[in-house]
């Protein structure tokens, strides 16, 4: 074989690490949410291809150490959380650095469809909280949530406003969910959905069922329909 199929790839190898390691240096004083060097600043000061620099950054993406924010570019990522702790939209994108923004389209009590009351463990027709928000995370629209509330565990809750937390609301009611379900499932935005998104209909999108539980008590149901390119689903899980 030719001695030079042989060096190259050891000294991209070696490439690889030094730049890996370079930008851990870098890093490791650094708080979360801090821009890490760009791959052009990395290409620069080590001579290297493009292709090198991002795979130094997708070991250190892997590790847990950066995080990639479409639309914004690299940043130090914050500790990893413990195992099942529960977080809202607004806790989850202060954790990311952002800062959260929530545009009530709609606010109402109404009469439970047979779905939702299946998933409040209520009667059909039951009254029940419906807060439709739009979510932005520094400005940039993230995603459409529906949520639905069971209005007897939360009397006069629309009476002064609606809460900049549902989850803070919740907690201060001592009904902080302590459980949840999840679904997530691929779709297509629908006509409705991508006006509201600002995306064309027929696009990709990630849909987040969930069912909300403290205590024993149903106390949510909500369906998040998300922008496929503003949002990244993080799971920690474990085998104890």
């Amino acid at each position: 074989m030719d001695p030079v199929d042989v060096v190259v790839p050891r000294q991209r190898a070696l490439k690889h690490v030094q730049v890996r390691e370079h930008v851990r240096s870098l890093i490791e004083a650094q708080p979360p949410g801090s821009a890490a060097p760009s791959e052009r600043e990395l290409v620069a000061r080590f001579g290297v291809a493009r292709m090198t620099v991002r795979q130094a950054l997708d070991a250190l993406v892997a590790e847990g150490l950066l995080e990639r924010i479409p639309g914004r570019g690299t940043f130090v990522a914050q500790p990893p959380k413990t195992a099942g702790r529960l977080t809202s939209f607004t806790e989850e994108m202060r954790r990311r650095g952002m800062l959260p923004e929530s545009q009530t389209l709609l606010a109402r009590v109404e009469q439970a469809g047979p779905g939702v009351a299946r998933a409040l463990d209520i009667s059909p027709g039951d009254p029940v909280l419906h807060w439709r928000r739009l979510r932005r995370a520094d400005q940039a629209v993230v995603c459409v949530e529906d949520a639905y509330l069971n209005e007897v565990l939360l009397p006069g809750f629309l009476q002064h406003g609606t809460p900049t937390s549902l989850y803070e609301a919740l907690a201060a009611r001592g009904l902080r969910p302590t459980e949840v379900e999840d679904s997530i499932s691929a779709d297509r935005a629908s006509a409705d959905e991508a006006a509201i998104l600002e995306i064309a209909e027929g696009d990709p999108v990630l849909r987040h069922a969930r069912r909300a539980v403290s205590d024993g008590r149903i106390v949510e149901v909500s369906r998040t329909c998300y922008r496929h390119d503003r949002f990244t689903v993080y799971l920690q899980l474990n085998d104890r």
